[in-house]
């Protein structure tokens, strides 16, 4: 290696830090999360708050767990509990489907996403 070689691999390293660190800035998490069953719009929840919500689903209770700024199903009824097992979401424009119980969380804020075909 020579030196413009070295210098090369320092220019493009800096250009990737620059970039990981706007990504990093301009990625926001939004402070509510709308809940929906069947295309209504049933609770706005504020995820500053820790709490755990309860919402009628098409099988029966759906229990919405707020913690840390991030939201998640918690318990369900449905057959292999997938929507359960989806994990917390904290992005803007991320969202929770939950088919079974027809319930479809979605975090409100501005979204880094153009658009989404559904």
């Amino acid at each position: 290696m020579n030196k413009s070689d070295i210098k090369l691999i320092i220019i493009v390293i800096f250009i990737i830090s620059i970039f990981l660190i706007i990504m990093k800035i301009t990625s926001k998490e939004g402070n509510t999360a709308t809940v929906y069953y069947e295309d209504k719009i049933i609770l706005t929840i504020d995820l500053t708050k820790d709490k755990e919500y309860t919402v009628k689903g098409y099988l029966g209770d759906v229990v919405l767990e707020v913690k840390n700024n991030k939201i998640r199903v918690k318990e369900e009824n449905s057959y292999n509990h997938i929507c359960s097992k989806e994990g917390y979401i904290s992005e803007s424009g991320k969202s929770l489907i939950c088919l079974p119980n027809k319930i479809i969380i979605k975090i409100d804020g501005k979204s880094e996403i153009d658009g989404v075909v559904y």
